[in-house]
């Protein structure tokens, strides 16, 4: 039996994702679903997983509640004015 990679070769270089978010005790992160079945879900088990590694950190939990609605003014508003980063998540 012959194992065959479905990957193809990548045309460009690959580049490492550099964005990053120093946070600390009292900064405020958002967990913003995007409206997709279990994407609710989904961002409390990453809230609670990020809680044990960024103690004292805060999370709030944001929900468009439909899929195919862009981000309201505010969530966009709440999210600018209140938090260090945000974590945007899809479900399915």
């Amino acid at each position: 039996m012959e194992f065959l990679d479905p990957r193809g070769v990548s045309s460009r270089a690959i580049e490492p994702y550099g964005l990053r978010a120093e946070l600390k005790a009292g900064d405020t992160v958002a967990l913003f679903a995007n409206g997709f079945p279990g994407s609710v879900a989904f961002l409390d088990h990453v809230g609670k997983a990020l809680s044990h590694e960024l103690p004292g950190v805060e999370f709030i939990h944001l929900d468009k509640g439909n899929a195919s609605a862009l981000a309201s003014e505010d969530h966009l508003s709440t999210i600018a004015d209140s938090c260090s980063a945000a974590v945007a998540a899809y479900g399915h």
